[in-house]
């Protein structure tokens, strides 16, 4: 059996505005309801594949196990990015020697599924022969965004794969157009194959410092709700390095097996426009759009009607607290952008308005001086934390389903329509015990409304609790 282990932990950031550190663009809906992480799932669920293994960081994993839903699994959580030379080293002591992992980005597509399962099944023999497996994909344009694999001579008594001659680093334009034209260079997508032995016997040579620290983190490994939680300390000691730099450019072990499918990293506006459906002027629309005399150009709405006319070659994507515009050809450049805001510290680029958490999400519909109104979705039979806050009073008004309320020492249900009050300094908590979403209209008044206002005495989903502050908390 093929161990898919499925790498989530990032961000997304070329794809801002509608990813988000929070909620990254590996587990937003973009097709037809269906997440990246979904597709990805799907395409290993399959015979000859067993349940995967997912790796991811703690503030995704309720995500990541939502969308895994009835499938069986096994999430690790990373205590902090290492890249992934790191997180392939966790995944490796964690299976069997003998076990065939077949590592895959959450966040990446391929368009053929059953061409993607017969390359793999086909690989398998490679890596069972002690070769790391790398899969290349046939360029089909002078990518600049890409690394490349440069392929040698084929191996033995194999049909279709190759000793790995080199790996390269994102060309310039016009080496990417020679590696096009010469035939021998593929596209590194990311995707890796090898005995969990093979490939720590790798790391023990070319990366001792990455695989010394992971055997501690995995070592002193704790389960937490069922979720797989490394040592903390020893992982960060681990250095941030990615795999290919760590092992696969030192190896004498890698082989080159070619992709019989189209590909995409979705790793900016103009790649995640190329593998929707467009319409008859070359547009990609999602959401309240309505256009005039465009071409060529991606226009995404969440929330209000966007308008464009008389335009080609734009991004246009608005949410629920920014709005993008930028030509076709910037569209690489976006994560720049991010950066500028992270350093200006602004909330955008780790949050939308609307934030998740593991029992449903909130969305902050109204701010002012000394009040914040949220509005506030409780998923059936889930709960918040038992908590209390030292700077703000809320008010609650339940719009539909059934709420179960902690107030002191009080236990009441509240039903549509209707309201109570949570003084400052009371402990509180509120359930859903129906079988329906809850909502309500949260109404926040005091002198200090930061979501880092919070005394957590306890939580069913582990969060820190016993009189601890936490930013990103609720």
């Amino acid at each position: 059996m093929i161990i898919p282990v499925i790498l989530s932990g990032g961000a997304g950031k070329r794809l801002w505005p509608l990813s988000r550190e929070s909620h990254p663009k590996q587990f937003l809906p973009l097709f037809d309801g269906r997440s990246l992480f979904n597709l990805t799932l799907e395409r290993v669920q399959a015979d000859g594949f067993a349940a995967p293994l997912v790796i991811c960081n703690s503030e995704h994993r309720f995500m990541a196990a939502e969308q895994l839903g009835d499938i069986e699994n096994r999430i690790i959580i990373e205590p902090c990015s290492r890249n992934t030379a790191a997180a392939v080293a966790i995944a490796a002591l964690a299976s069997h020697p003998d076990d065939i992992l077949l590592v895959l980005p959450s966040d990446h597509l391929f368009t053929d599924v059953n061409a993607f399962r017969t390359m793999m099944r086909a690989a398998k023999p490679l890596a069972e022969a002690g070769h790391l497996v790398t899969f290349g994909v046939r360029p089909v344009f002078p990518a600049t965004g890409y690394g490349y694999i440069k392929c040698g001579n084929a191996v033995t008594n194999t049909d279709n794969s190759f000793h790995v001659e080199k790996f390269v680093e994102k060309p310039d334009a016009v080496t990417a157009q020679q590696y096009l034209i010469s035939g021998d260079y593929f596209w590194n997508c990311g995707v890796f194959m090898f005995r969990a032995a093979t490939l720590l016997e790798a790391m023990q040579r070319h990366a001792p410092a990455v695989l010394d620290a992971c055997k501690k983190a995995y070592a002193h490994h704790s389960i937490d709700l069922g979720f797989i939680r490394l040592d903390s300390d020893a992982f960060a000691a681990a250095p941030n390095i990615s795999i290919d730099y760590a092992v696969m450019e030192h190896t004498d072990k890698a082989v080159v097996v070619p992709c019989n499918t189209a590909w995409s990293d979705v790793g900016s506006w103009s790649s995640l426009a190329d593998s929707m459906e467009k319409d008859s002027s070359g547009n990609v629309t999602r959401g309240d759009v309505l256009l005039h005399n465009t071409h060529n150009s991606t226009v995404f709405s969440e929330e209000k009607l966007v308008v464009v006319m008389g335009i080609d070659n734009l991004i246009v994507v608005e949410t629920d607290d920014a709005i993008l515009v930028a030509p076709q050809a910037e569209s690489e450049n976006i994560k720049q952008i991010v950066e500028t805001l992270t350093e200006q510290q602004r909330s955008h680029v780790r949050s939308h308005r609307k934030v998740y958490r593991p029992w449903g999400f909130y969305d902050s519909i109204g701010e002012g001086d000394r009040h914040k109104v949220k509005r506030i979705t409780v998923k059936p039979g889930a709960s918040l934390s038992l908590q209390m806050h030292h700077h703000r009073a809320e008010h609650w008004i339940v719009v539909r389903g059934t709420a179960r309320v902690v107030r002191g020492d009080e236990v009441f249900l509240l039903g549509e329509n209707q309201s109570t009050y949570i003084p400052l300094g009371v402990t509180h908590r509120l359930e859903n015990p129906g079988n329906i979403a809850l909502e309500l209209i949260e109404v926040q008044s005091g002198a200090y409304l930061g979501e880092d206002d919070i005394v957590r005495f306890d939580d069913h989903y582990g969060r820190n609790t016993q009189h601890t502050t936490e930013k990103k908390a609720s």
